[in-house]
């Protein structure tokens, strides 16, 4: 029989919490890192690689991009096959597939394989991240999200911090090694990592913390009480079926400030490495060590604005103003000319503005899509987000080919930012300071567990 409501102590609250998360976001951090880094290798790959296969600017552009065209067209099936079939099989047949797919891009010799690779892979990687967002909603209620899709989400930057100087040593050192190139190994040694993932996902992952057996029963019924407590409907924030997501302004509104997100994430992880290289380093290894610095400000820059915003309950001003950081240290990125000290001062400042807020759009958008819609709400914000990836890379390689500099390209994200970060104050919705429980039944732990479905 489960304990009555409100008999669960702080003590075993942040002990049961503190397990679920010892067990879960380690393995999820890994994939997200593996995954985030078969994005944005190519960024560090293409200063060798447009040279061996004869790729253009523009090329590369298109390469990097139609990823997320294949991403977008796969990215509201997944999740609503992850919501009939579970999580483990959804991320192991993402895993294993993507890792496969991603190791084949160290084999393209045509412009034509470069975009067949990349839209399968985004075809492959689809609803990873808005999948292990959706999950997380199913252990943690709503007042521990923003921390720990915080820290989740720091796979982006660790991703970024030990990517770089991990792909610069795999293409000075192996180059040439059994006759291939060196970002042809960079290619193969991630890429097949995320398939060995996937196997292990399928054995590791449990859909639910009711199926969880490393859960105690108490510590099960904790889980339960606090998701009712937290997805109570209150007037403000009605549940949603699908239906009523896809006629929601407001999704469209967090998928918008999504898009301007990622429109930067992509502008920095495609062409962090080139702006480095412009400020005078040549050597691949010294580019992938440098390109570490603006993604260990990151780092801690979104740990400090998300515990914060954590603690104050607030999302949209934290969201907006980290926003306008990223959106002026991409203007000052793109006239730092060749000083690379000032380069990675401007870079340090863009990277964490952009990559620190992306939990708290996330915690604002899983606040207010609740009920049977929430996986297909979700994955429609990322889906729309993601156009941003597209859209960022051919804005910058296009302005890029016509003027030979970036800096008009940068210009354009960061006005893009800017307008993201007023439609985050003046659209988005506000979180609940605390979830309400009044005029709505009781509900069982199995219940809650699949409420959000």
């Amino acid at each position: 029989m489960n304990p009555d409501i409100g008999s669960f102590d702080r003590p075993q609250a942040e002990a049961t919490y503190g397990k679920i998360t010892r067990r879960l976001i380690p393995f999820l951090f890994l994939c997200y890192v593996f995954a985030f880094l078969d994005r944005i290798n190519i960024g560090i790959a293409q200063l060798d690689m447009k040279h061996d296969v004869g790729f253009s600017d523009l090329t590369y552009s298109v390469g990097a991009g139609i990823f997320f065209l294949g991403y977008v067209l796969m990215e509201v099936p997944s999740n609503l096959l992850l919501a009939r079939i579970g999580v483990k099989r959804t991320f192991s047949r993402i895993m294993i597939l993507w890792g496969l797919i991603a190791s084949a891009t160290a084999f393209v010799t045509l412009p034509s394989h470069l975009y067949t690779v990349r839209f399968f892979l985004g075809l492959a990687e689809a609803g990873l991240y808005p999948g292990v967002i959706f999950y997380l909603t199913r252990w943690y209620p709503v007042e521990r999200r923003a921390k720990v899709i915080a820290i989740f989400t720091c796979a982006t930057g660790i991703a970024g911090l030990f990517g770089g100087p991990l792909s610069g040593a795999l293409m000075t050192y192996f180059n040439g090694w059994f006759g291939l190139h060196g970002w042809q190994w960079m290619f193969i040694v991630q890429g097949l990592p995320a398939s060995v993932l996937g196997v292990v996902a399928f054995f590791f992952l449990d859909d639910s913390p009711q199926k969880a057996k490393w859960l105690t029963e108490s510590e099960k019924a904790l889980v339960a009480d606090d998701i009712r407590k937290s997805s109570s409907v209150s007037a403000k924030h009605a549940e949603h079926t699908f239906g009523r997501a896809l006629a929601d302004y407001r999704v469209y509104v967090m998928g918008f400030v999504w898009f301007t997100q990622i429109a930067g994430v992509f502008a920095i992880g495609f062409w962090l490495p080139t702006l480095i290289k412009s400020a005078g380093v040549s050597s691949a290894l010294q580019i992938g060590c440098y390109s570490a610095i603006p993604y260990f400000v990151s780092w801690i820059a979104l740990i400090t604005l998300n515990r914060h915003s954590d603690r104050t309950m607030e999302r949209r001003w934290h969201c907006a103003i980290a926003m306008l950081f990223g959106a002026a240290g991409l203007v000052a990125a793109a006239f730092t000319g060749g000083n690379l000290a000032l380069s990675l001062v401007a870079l340090s400042v863009a990277t964490a503005g952009i990559l620190a807020p992306n939990p708290l759009i996330w915690a604002i958008s899983t606040d207010y899509i609740r009920g049977s819609g929430a996986a297909g709400g979700v994955a429609m914000i990322n889906c729309l987000g993601l156009l941003g990836g597209f859209v960022s890379p051919m804005i910058i390689g296009s302005i890029k080919t016509m003027t030979n500099s970036m800096a008009g390209g940068l210009g354009a994200i960061a006005l893009l930012m800017v307008i993201g970060a007023i439609a985050a104050v003046v659209l988005a919705p506000s979180t609940s300071a605390a979830p309400s429980d009044d005029g709505h039944k009781e509900e069982s732990g199995e219940a809650v567990a699949d409420a959000t479905i």
